[in-house]
Protein backbone atom coordinates (compact mmCIF):
# COMPACT_ATOMS: atom_id res chain seq x y z
CA UNK A 1 0.00 0.00 0.00
CA UNK A 2 1.13 3.93 -0.69
CA UNK A 3 2.67 6.21 1.90
CA UNK A 4 -1.00 7.84 0.84
CA UNK A 5 -3.26 5.09 2.24
CA UNK A 6 -0.81 3.44 4.86
CA UNK A 7 -0.66 5.13 8.41
CA UNK A 8 -3.82 5.56 8.32
CA UNK A 9 -5.13 5.22 12.34
CA UNK A 10 -6.88 8.28 12.07
CA UNK A 11 -8.27 8.93 8.17
CA UNK A 12 -12.46 8.47 8.75
CA UNK A 13 -12.96 4.66 7.79
CA UNK A 14 -14.80 5.75 4.56
CA UNK A 15 -12.33 7.88 3.13
CA UNK A 16 -9.41 5.10 3.96
CA UNK A 17 -11.77 2.00 2.11
CA UNK A 18 -12.19 4.55 -0.60
CA UNK A 19 -8.48 5.37 -0.70
CA UNK A 20 -7.67 1.68 -1.20
CA UNK A 21 -10.18 1.41 -3.56
CA UNK A 22 -8.53 3.95 -5.51
CA UNK A 23 -5.03 2.45 -5.93
CA UNK A 24 -6.13 -1.25 -5.83
CA UNK A 25 -9.09 -0.95 -8.34
CA UNK A 26 -8.76 2.15 -9.61
CA UNK A 27 -4.68 1.99 -10.33
CA UNK A 28 -4.22 5.92 -9.23
CA UNK A 29 -0.59 6.55 -9.70
CA UNK A 30 1.13 7.16 -6.50
CA UNK A 31 1.76 10.99 -7.11
CA UNK A 32 -2.19 11.42 -8.21
CA UNK A 33 -2.90 9.28 -4.94
CA UNK A 34 -1.00 11.21 -2.76
CA UNK A 35 -3.00 14.43 -4.00
CA UNK A 36 -6.67 12.49 -3.57
CA UNK A 37 -5.53 11.80 0.60
CA UNK A 38 -4.42 15.24 1.10
CA UNK A 39 -7.50 16.37 -0.52
CA UNK A 40 -9.67 13.63 1.78
CA UNK A 41 -7.63 15.30 4.47
CA UNK A 42 -8.99 19.01 4.11
CA UNK A 43 -12.36 17.04 3.74
CA UNK A 44 -12.43 15.60 7.33
CA UNK A 45 -10.71 18.29 9.17
CA UNK A 46 -13.44 20.81 7.88
CA UNK A 47 -16.15 18.52 8.76
CA UNK A 48 -14.28 17.33 11.99
CA UNK A 49 -14.37 21.63 13.03
CA UNK A 50 -17.57 22.10 12.54
CA UNK A 51 -18.73 18.70 14.21
CA UNK A 52 -20.39 17.68 10.90
CA UNK A 53 -20.21 13.71 10.38
CA UNK A 54 -18.45 12.82 6.58
CA UNK A 55 -22.08 11.03 5.49
CA UNK A 56 -24.05 14.37 6.70
CA UNK A 57 -22.03 16.47 4.80
CA UNK A 58 -24.39 19.05 2.50
CA UNK A 59 -24.31 21.33 -0.69
CA UNK A 60 -23.53 24.30 1.53
CA UNK A 61 -20.80 23.26 3.61
CA UNK A 62 -18.93 22.41 0.79
CA UNK A 63 -19.72 25.96 -1.24
CA UNK A 64 -18.47 27.20 2.48
CA UNK A 65 -15.01 25.23 2.71
CA UNK A 66 -14.39 25.38 -0.83
CA UNK A 67 -14.62 29.27 -0.32
CA UNK A 68 -12.52 28.81 2.79
CA UNK A 69 -9.59 27.21 0.64
CA UNK A 70 -9.81 30.29 -1.72
CA UNK A 71 -9.07 32.71 1.11
CA UNK A 72 -6.17 30.61 2.53
CA UNK A 73 -4.66 31.43 -1.41
CA UNK A 74 -4.87 28.54 -2.81
CA UNK A 75 -5.34 27.97 -6.53
CA UNK A 76 -7.98 27.70 -8.25
CA UNK A 77 -6.57 24.45 -9.94
CA UNK A 78 -5.99 23.33 -7.08
CA UNK A 79 -9.59 24.01 -5.69
CA UNK A 80 -11.26 22.19 -8.69
CA UNK A 81 -8.65 19.24 -8.41
CA UNK A 82 -10.00 19.37 -4.63
CA UNK A 83 -13.54 19.36 -5.15
CA UNK A 84 -13.12 16.60 -7.58
CA UNK A 85 -11.44 13.89 -5.05
CA UNK A 86 -14.54 15.13 -2.83
CA UNK A 87 -17.52 14.87 -5.45
CA UNK A 88 -15.56 11.12 -6.18
CA UNK A 89 -16.01 9.83 -2.51
CA UNK A 90 -19.49 10.74 -2.53
CA UNK A 91 -20.05 9.17 -5.61
CA UNK A 92 -18.57 6.06 -4.26
CA UNK A 93 -20.68 6.79 -1.02
CA UNK A 94 -23.81 6.76 -3.19
CA UNK A 95 -23.18 4.04 -5.34
CA UNK A 96 -23.10 1.89 -2.02
CA UNK A 97 -26.69 3.74 -0.60
CA UNK A 98 -24.24 5.08 2.03
CA UNK A 99 -25.17 8.66 1.29
CA UNK A 100 -28.18 10.25 -0.36
CA UNK A 101 -26.64 12.83 -2.28
CA UNK A 102 -23.35 14.24 -4.05
CA UNK A 103 -22.57 17.58 -1.42
CA UNK A 104 -20.01 18.43 -4.26
CA UNK A 105 -22.09 17.96 -7.32
CA UNK A 106 -22.51 21.61 -8.69
CA UNK A 107 -20.05 23.01 -6.69
CA UNK A 108 -17.26 24.50 -8.87
CA UNK A 109 -13.83 26.23 -7.95
CA UNK A 110 -13.26 29.70 -8.62
CA UNK A 111 -12.68 30.58 -12.26
CA UNK A 112 -8.71 30.76 -13.18
CA UNK A 113 -7.22 33.80 -14.92
CA UNK A 114 -6.75 32.74 -18.34
CA UNK A 115 -2.90 33.00 -18.71
CA UNK A 116 -1.66 35.21 -21.12
CA UNK A 117 0.52 33.71 -23.90
CA UNK A 118 4.32 34.82 -23.73
CA UNK A 119 5.34 36.21 -27.14
CA UNK A 120 8.37 37.40 -28.70
CA UNK A 121 8.93 40.74 -29.78
CA UNK A 122 9.51 40.97 -33.52
CA UNK A 123 13.21 42.02 -32.93
CA UNK A 124 13.78 38.33 -30.56
CA UNK A 125 11.99 36.45 -32.67
CA UNK A 126 14.31 37.98 -35.91
CA UNK A 127 17.61 37.36 -33.94
CA UNK A 128 16.16 33.74 -33.78
CA UNK A 129 15.53 33.40 -37.27
CA UNK A 130 18.80 35.12 -38.75
CA UNK A 131 20.73 33.16 -35.71
CA UNK A 132 24.09 31.95 -37.66
CA UNK A 133 25.03 28.66 -37.11
CA UNK A 134 27.04 28.04 -33.58
CA UNK A 135 30.25 27.27 -34.85
CA UNK A 136 31.01 23.44 -34.94
CA UNK A 137 27.06 22.64 -35.90
CA UNK A 138 26.64 19.98 -38.33
CA UNK A 139 26.00 21.98 -41.41
CA UNK A 140 23.02 19.19 -42.18
CA UNK A 141 21.54 20.18 -39.03
CA UNK A 142 21.80 23.73 -39.21
CA UNK A 143 19.89 23.46 -42.46
CA UNK A 144 16.47 21.54 -40.48
CA UNK A 145 17.06 23.63 -37.50
CA UNK A 146 16.60 27.04 -39.83
CA UNK A 147 13.92 25.35 -41.22
CA UNK A 148 12.22 24.12 -38.70
CA UNK A 149 12.20 27.83 -36.95
CA UNK A 150 10.77 29.39 -40.45
CA UNK A 151 7.94 27.32 -40.47
CA UNK A 152 6.83 27.88 -36.40
CA UNK A 153 7.36 31.49 -37.05
CA UNK A 154 6.29 32.10 -40.17
CA UNK A 155 3.50 29.44 -40.32
CA UNK A 156 2.28 29.79 -37.26
CA UNK A 157 2.46 25.59 -36.56
CA UNK A 158 1.57 24.06 -33.89
CA UNK A 159 4.83 21.49 -33.20
CA UNK A 160 2.59 18.55 -33.80
CA UNK A 161 1.49 20.33 -37.13
CA UNK A 162 5.30 20.53 -37.66
CA UNK A 163 6.74 16.94 -37.14
CA UNK A 164 3.34 15.62 -38.75
CA UNK A 165 4.84 16.83 -41.96
CA UNK A 166 5.21 14.71 -44.59
CA UNK A 167 7.17 15.19 -48.02
CA UNK A 168 4.61 14.07 -50.40
CA UNK A 169 1.13 14.59 -49.81
CA UNK A 170 -1.75 12.62 -48.66
CA UNK A 171 -4.99 11.93 -46.87
CA UNK A 172 -3.33 10.91 -43.16
CA UNK A 173 -0.56 13.79 -43.31
CA UNK A 174 1.03 17.29 -43.34
CA UNK A 175 2.49 18.11 -46.52
CA UNK A 176 4.11 21.14 -48.26
CA UNK A 177 3.28 22.82 -51.88
CA UNK A 178 6.04 24.94 -52.63
CA UNK A 179 4.73 25.74 -55.85
CA UNK A 180 1.78 26.84 -54.50
CA UNK A 181 4.16 28.44 -51.30
CA UNK A 182 1.05 26.52 -48.94
CA UNK A 183 1.44 24.16 -45.95
CA UNK A 184 -1.67 21.93 -45.75
CA UNK A 185 -1.70 20.31 -41.78
CA UNK A 186 -4.00 18.50 -40.20
CA UNK A 187 -5.10 20.14 -36.73
CA UNK A 188 -6.84 19.47 -33.63
CA UNK A 189 -9.25 17.25 -34.53
CA UNK A 190 -7.46 15.84 -37.48
CA UNK A 191 -8.64 19.53 -39.23
CA UNK A 192 -7.30 20.26 -42.39
CA UNK A 193 -6.21 23.36 -42.98
CA UNK A 194 -3.83 25.72 -45.53
CA UNK A 195 -1.40 28.46 -44.98
CA UNK A 196 0.86 30.58 -46.54
CA UNK A 197 4.40 30.05 -46.72
CA UNK A 198 6.75 32.99 -46.63
CA UNK A 199 9.81 33.61 -48.98
CA UNK A 200 12.41 32.80 -46.12
CA UNK A 201 10.88 29.90 -45.20
CA UNK A 202 10.66 28.65 -49.03
CA UNK A 203 14.39 29.49 -48.60
CA UNK A 204 14.89 27.40 -45.69
CA UNK A 205 12.62 23.86 -46.98
CA UNK A 206 15.17 23.91 -50.15
CA UNK A 207 18.13 24.30 -48.05
CA UNK A 208 16.74 21.36 -45.84
CA UNK A 209 15.56 19.22 -49.03
CA UNK A 210 19.39 19.18 -50.20
CA UNK A 211 20.50 18.24 -46.99
CA UNK A 212 17.97 15.79 -45.77
CA UNK A 213 19.40 13.20 -47.68
CA UNK A 214 21.94 12.56 -45.66
CA UNK A 215 20.26 12.22 -42.71
CA UNK A 216 16.89 10.22 -43.12
CA UNK A 217 16.23 6.68 -44.15
CA UNK A 218 15.77 6.05 -47.90
CA UNK A 219 12.03 4.95 -46.66
CA UNK A 220 11.43 7.60 -44.21
CA UNK A 221 8.25 9.46 -44.81
CA UNK A 222 8.79 12.33 -42.52
CA UNK A 223 9.76 16.01 -43.88
CA UNK A 224 11.58 16.47 -40.85
CA UNK A 225 14.10 14.20 -39.37
CA UNK A 226 16.23 13.48 -36.32
CA UNK A 227 19.44 12.15 -36.19
CA UNK A 228 18.44 8.56 -36.21
CA UNK A 229 17.16 9.05 -39.88
CA UNK A 230 13.47 8.80 -38.15
CA UNK A 231 10.57 11.22 -37.67
CA UNK A 232 11.56 13.84 -35.88
CA UNK A 233 9.93 14.04 -31.94
CA UNK A 234 8.25 17.27 -30.56
CA UNK A 235 10.87 17.09 -27.39
CA UNK A 236 13.92 17.35 -30.15
CA UNK A 237 11.97 20.11 -31.61
CA UNK A 238 11.67 21.48 -28.00
CA UNK A 239 15.40 20.94 -27.08
CA UNK A 240 16.44 22.60 -30.51
CA UNK A 241 14.67 25.17 -29.95
CA UNK A 242 15.79 26.09 -26.61
CA UNK A 243 20.10 25.63 -27.54
CA UNK A 244 19.50 28.31 -30.69
CA UNK A 245 17.86 30.81 -28.29
CA UNK A 246 20.54 30.25 -25.99
CA UNK A 247 23.20 30.25 -28.73
CA UNK A 248 20.99 33.71 -30.49
CA UNK A 249 21.70 35.54 -26.76
CA UNK A 250 17.71 35.96 -26.37
CA UNK A 251 16.72 36.36 -22.74
CA UNK A 252 14.11 34.18 -22.52
CA UNK A 253 13.43 30.34 -22.62
CA UNK A 254 11.30 29.85 -26.18
CA UNK A 255 9.69 27.06 -26.84
CA UNK A 256 7.58 25.98 -30.05
CA UNK A 257 4.46 27.20 -28.66
CA UNK A 258 5.89 30.67 -27.95
CA UNK A 259 6.59 30.94 -32.24
CA UNK A 260 3.41 30.39 -32.87
CA UNK A 261 2.14 33.15 -30.48
CA UNK A 262 4.52 35.79 -31.97
CA UNK A 263 3.30 34.63 -35.47
CA UNK A 264 0.12 35.55 -34.46
CA UNK A 265 0.80 38.42 -32.32
CA UNK A 266 2.82 39.83 -35.01
CA UNK A 267 0.44 39.59 -37.96
CA UNK A 268 -2.63 40.65 -35.64
CA UNK A 269 -0.39 43.48 -34.75
CA UNK A 270 0.75 44.52 -38.32
CA UNK A 271 -3.11 43.70 -40.30
CA UNK A 272 -5.85 44.25 -37.26
CA UNK A 273 -7.58 41.38 -38.56
CA UNK A 274 -8.84 39.24 -36.18
CA UNK A 275 -10.35 36.83 -38.18
CA UNK A 276 -8.05 36.25 -40.63
CA UNK A 277 -5.56 35.48 -37.72
CA UNK A 278 -8.26 33.00 -36.38
CA UNK A 279 -8.06 31.04 -40.13
CA UNK A 280 -4.12 30.90 -40.22
CA UNK A 281 -4.01 29.63 -36.50
CA UNK A 282 -6.86 27.11 -37.10
CA UNK A 283 -8.81 28.18 -34.02
CA UNK A 284 -12.46 26.75 -33.91
CA UNK A 285 -14.03 29.87 -31.81
CA UNK A 286 -12.71 32.91 -32.30
CA UNK A 287 -12.93 33.98 -28.75
CA UNK A 288 -9.60 31.42 -28.73
CA UNK A 289 -7.95 34.16 -30.80
CA UNK A 290 -9.50 37.09 -28.94
CA UNK A 291 -6.24 36.54 -26.47
CA UNK A 292 -4.32 37.82 -28.86
CA UNK A 293 -5.72 41.53 -28.95
CA UNK A 294 -5.00 41.77 -25.07
CA UNK A 295 -1.16 40.72 -25.62
CA UNK A 296 0.25 43.60 -26.37
CA UNK A 297 -1.13 46.78 -25.37
CA UNK A 298 1.33 49.01 -25.00
CA UNK A 299 1.77 48.55 -28.65
CA UNK A 300 -1.86 49.84 -29.03
CA UNK A 301 -1.42 52.43 -26.88
CA UNK A 302 1.76 53.85 -29.02
CA UNK A 303 -0.47 53.47 -32.08
CA UNK A 304 -3.28 55.75 -30.30
CA UNK A 305 -1.04 58.37 -29.79
CA UNK A 306 1.06 58.60 -32.95
CA UNK A 307 -2.06 58.34 -34.82
CA UNK A 308 -5.33 59.54 -32.70
CA UNK A 309 -5.66 63.51 -33.04
CA UNK A 310 -6.53 63.82 -29.60
CA UNK A 311 -4.40 61.58 -28.21
CA UNK A 312 -1.59 64.71 -28.32
CA UNK A 313 -3.82 67.48 -26.75
CA UNK A 314 -2.46 68.76 -23.62
CA UNK A 315 -5.31 69.48 -20.91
Amino acid sequence: MSDAAAGTASVDADIRRHLVHLQVERRLAPRTLALYADAFARLQTFASDQGVPLREVQVHHVRRWAAALHGKGLAPRSIALVLSAWRGLYRWLGHDGLVALNPADGVRAPKAAQPLPKALSVDHAMALADAAPHTGIDPVLAARDQCIVELLYGCGLRVAELVGLDLLASDDSGWIDAADASAHVLGKGSKRRSVPVGAAALKALRDWLEQRPALARGDEPALLVGTRGARITAGQVRARLKLRALQAGLPTHVHPHMLRHSFATHVLQSSGDLRAVQELLGHANITTTQVYTKLDFGHLSRVYDAAHPRAKRKP
